[in-house]
């Protein structure tokens, strides 16, 4: 059997089965929280609005709706244009030890499934899950640590394309020999080069999982209309794994990719700041240290990293003097200055007026890079000195993929007010207890 049946056939087992009711709970949570970032994108992120202007040239309409606009394009540019708001902010889920940002891709497949010809064989927070526990184990399979062939790709993006063709075939109905077809058809179309991640000087790292959701929703849609794929696409000669990694899944491999008793979208974590998760120990590090001293009494910072959160450190007069807020937000010595300077990173002072500030520009300029730190899997210790007169001061923090009930519902509300959407206490009562495609439907339209 190929791999890619074998996928199929995890996947029907999950489905038959049902989720559990934590899981079904966490996923009405990441739902929600996407939703409000995407939101708040309207206001906070150009580049998602210019990209859904992009998408918007030559089409007039759509069965496609895009979340809080009255913009119809067809269902894979919806597909597109979701992602974009959904990723743009930095701000969207991510498992750590898997490295995948997994629901902005796949509630915006499903989102365009569900437009095309109304078609929802599976329930909205049913078919996210499966497609956010398929590109979690992806990543789970090859144990990304940041280095070698993994340390290439953007693996949301690479492994989108997988997951997005499945979350949109499951709300279209296909049967299993479609499923397959439809991964073959992704497989076709995937891409990831980190490139956009690790150069600076562009915004395209704020859309990269876009185009795995639209091609995703692509490959289902042609798979509905019989249109074939090999299905030793992903563990043929010139399959995914072999080409894109060096070599195919071990039995191991399989195994933890194929495992359909546990759910690695437990581990799944919501973001309290906008910007790259790697960048989050150092802020937590950061807040505490800066309560020992004034940002003006620093002598050095000394930032100890791993391999991986290096690529985010240089070069480092780039990395400290950032000119796109993409940067910014990719920066961990920018981020670390911000944070000791301000005392917070939220989307009301991490704007394009913050690449100016010059109390910030001129700590950055003070921050010294050290490599303490072994590439794990998972995201590295914030290992932060300062220096003082008054001498030194460390301090290491770890951060766990657990974030509370209010934490999260205290984030959509701030989005939504960033957004200027009329009651966020209401729209989150609605969404909480009624979750369902006709619900995201039925979002406030924002004013842009």
């Amino acid at each position: 059997m190929s791999l890619s049946h074998e996928i199929v056939h995890a996947i029907r087992q999950r489905q038959k089965k049902g989720l559990p009711e934590e899981i079904r709970e966490k996923v009405i949570l990441h739902i929600c929280d996407t939703i409000a970032i995407s939101l708040a994108s309207y206001k906070g992120a150009p580049i998602a609005l210019k990209s859904i202007a992009g998408l918007s040239i030559g089409v007039k309409g759509g069965a496609g709706r895009v979340i809080g606009s009255e913009h119809r394009l067809p269902p894979a540019y919806a597909a597109f244009a979701n992602t974009a708001l959904a990723h743009a902010l930095d701000y969207d889920d991510i498992n750590d030890l898997a490295r995948i940002l997994p629901t902005p891709i796949t509630l915006a497949a499903a989102l365009a499934a569900a437009d095309a010809e109304d078609s929802r064989s599976t329930d909205l927070i049913t078919v996210v899950a499966l497609g956010n526990e398929l590109l979690c184990r992806l990543g789970y399979a090859i144990e990304p640590r940041g280095t070698g062939t993994d340390s290439k790709w953007f693996l949301s993006q690479l492994f989108g394309y997988l997951g997005a063709a499945i979350t949109a075939g499951l709300v279209l109905g296909l049967d299993d020999n479609e499923l397959v077809n439809a991964l073959g058809l992704a497989y076709m179309q995937v891409a990831g080069g980190k490139e956009p991640g690790v150069g600076t000087g562009s915004q395209a790292r704020s859309i990269y999982p876009a185009f795995s959701s639209m091609g995703g929703v692509q490959a289902a849609l042609l798979a509905r209309e019989g249109v074939t794929a090999p299905a030793s696409c992903l563990d043929g000669k010139t399959g995914l794994f072999l080409n894109y990694f060096g070599k195919n899944l071990n039995e191991k491999q399989r195994s933890v990719l194929l495992n359909s008793e546990t759910w690695a979208f437990s581990d799944t974590s919501i973001k309290l700041y906008p910007s790259c998760r790697y960048s989050h120990p150092f802020i937590k590090s950061a807040l505490v240290l800066r309560t020992h001293c004034r940002h003006d009494e620093i002598d050095q910072i000394v930032i100890g990293v791993n391999e991986t959160a290096n690529m985010l450190c240089q070069p480092l007069a780039d990395r400290c003097h950032p000119k796109t807020l993409q940067d910014a937000k990719f920066s961990i010595p920018f981020i670390v200055a911000f944070t000791f300077v301000h005392g917070s990173v939220h989307l009301n002072n991490l704007t394009e007026r913050a690449l100016m500030d010059t109390e910030v520009l001129d700590l950055s300029n003070r921050i010294k890079i050290e490599q303490t730190q072994a590439d794990t899997p998972g995201i590295p210790l914030g290992d932060i000195k300062i220096v003082t007169a008054k001498g030194t001061k460390r301090h290491i923090e770890r951060i766990y993929p657990e974030t509370s009930f209010d934490e999260v519902k205290k984030k959509f509300i701030e989005c939504c007010q960033y957004a200027n959407v009329a009651d966020p206490e209401m729209l989150w009562d609605t969404l909480i207890n009624n979750l369902d495609f006709d619900e995201v439907n039925r979002l406030p339209m924002i004013i842009h």
